[in-house]
């Protein structure tokens, strides 16, 4: 078994399916256009496979600089002789709705994959019902010395594909990707055979596509080397536990689960509960009980907290109960316009930065959905560097602004500042703010 990291203050989730891995690299990839744009070029440079995971792809999405469709640019990759593999969500009967973004394997879907000539591997695959796979995940050259991964929460969709800034209007959406390199990786490769060898519709005629797409996957075998330094856990919402019985994790595991796995949901309780200077939070949803105790604990210890969450969103009372406390900022995001307008921006990220030194980033929101049903994928990780340069570039697109001179405490505490200033501009109707960030709480 391999030797485990050390955690120092931050203790990791001990009921995963994967462990603690060091030697990691973990670059931040803040809004859809870098990030897909860097997708879209390790595609590219790919030698031998691209396997992907994907909840919503809609018709309208297109990659950055004129590559075309999420489809064009892995037919490409099929058509220079990659394996090329993608598990689709498809919806249940209780999340019909949610058909109209995504490519559940319809009969236009299949037409489409037949027009184009696709080479493309596909399996589809349901949720526990009335829930979703939710799970964004890029792995590229799975096995190979070279292997690089992609999670985070942005889906494929136009709203989604936008510049840091969010300077062009309405409807768009802040997120982020993480590219992993290193040891870790090997457990995205691992989730993404469990994922193939375990879709519900392998079976059914209309739920695989693709010659080879009726056969399974070996289970990865050999860790990849270091790449960095951080240490990093590979951790999943995981309420079927079908797919947590196949073959045992390579070189390390210490926790073969069989009744489903919650190590986003353990996790995230533990960051809160060891935090003892800051918490910076981005999520779509903070609406779970636990982690809203979680969080008033941490006030009463004195802990400052930012969540940065949907500014047209519903605020849950709880959440804006803590707003009583004067270290706590509950602050949405809006892009300014060339036109001198404002246009709310949807915080669609998942993230999580304790005391500057810890993180977390995947697909997985606080609530009950993400926590407990939904299939999710984040990775957490404990490195300084890392944990520090993504909570700069995040300040420094929300507040026009360097905060790398500033402690992690002193950083919060001015975003804090700022955002009560830009909220008052609001009241005002006037939109000159500085940065993007503006507190969603009238507070003096």
């Amino acid at each position: 078994m391999a030797s485990r990291p050390k955690t120092d203050t931050i203790p990791f989730a001990p009921k995963a399916s994967y462990p603690v891995r060091s030697g990691n690299r973990i670059k931040p990839l803040i809004d859809g256009e870098p990030a897909f744009r860097r997708v879209c070029e390790a595609i590219e440079g790919a030698q031998h496979s691209v396997w992907v995971t994907v909840t919503f792809m809609w018709e309208t999405c297109r990659m950055p600089d004129g590559r075309g469709s999420p489809l064009d640019v892995l037919n490409r990759a099929a058509e220079r002789g990659l394996d090329v593999r993608m598990v689709f969500w498809r919806p249940d009967p209780e999340t019909e709705y949610l058909k109209t973004n995504a490519f559940w394997g319809a009969p236009e879907h299949l037409d489409k994959l037949r027009a184009s000539a696709s080479t493309i591997r596909i399996r589809w695959d349901r949720a526990k019902l009335g829930f979703c796979q939710h799970q964004k995940s890029w792995i590229i050259d799975a096995g190979y010395a070279a292997e690089t991964a992609f999670l985070g929460g942005i889906n494929l969709n136009p709203h989604s594909v936008v510049t840091p800034g969010h300077s062009g209007g309405e409807g768009q959406n802040h997120d982020l990707y993480i590219e992993l390199a290193g040891p870790s990786t090997v457990d995205v490769h691992h989730n993404f055979v469990q994922r193939w060898n375990e879709a519900s519709e392998r079976h059914l005629f209309d739920g695989r596509w693709g010659e080879g797409s009726d056969s399974d996957l070996p289970f990865p075998t050999e860790v990849p080397g270091n790449r960095g330094n951080a240490s990093v856990q590979i951790q999943r919402t995981i309420a079927d536990g079908r797919m947590l019985c196949g073959q045992a994790t390579p070189q390390g595991t210490a926790y073969p689960v069989h009744e489903g796995e919650r190590s986003n949901f353990d996790q995230y309780c533990a960051a809160i509960h060891a935090a003892r200077r800051s918490i910076y939070m981005e999520n779509q949803y903070i609406a779970v009980p636990e982690i809203l105790g979680s969080l008033r604990l941490a006030l009463l210890r004195g802990v400052e907290i930012v969540a940065v969450v949907p500014a047209a969103g519903e605020i849950p009372d709880a959440l804006s109960e803590l707003a009583t406390f004067d270290q706590f900022t509950l602050a949405g995001i809006a892009g300014l316009s060339e036109d001198g307008k404002r246009s709310n921006v949807w915080v669609h990220s998942k993230l999580m930065i304790v005391d500057g030194e810890w993180g977390t980033v995947g697909s997985c929101n606080m609530h009950h959905y993400s926590l407990f049903g939904n299939c999710e994928l984040n990775a957490a990780f404990w490195c300084n560097e890392t944990a520090r340069a993504l909570l700069d570039e995040l300040l420094y697109e929300h507040l026009a602004m360097s905060v790398t001179e500033l402690d992690d405490l002193a950083a919060l505490q001015l975003f804090g500042r700022i955002v009560r200033s830009n909220r008052q501009l609001f009241e005002s109707g006037d939109s000159s703010w500085q940065g993007l960030a503006y507190s969603l709480i009238s507070k003096l």
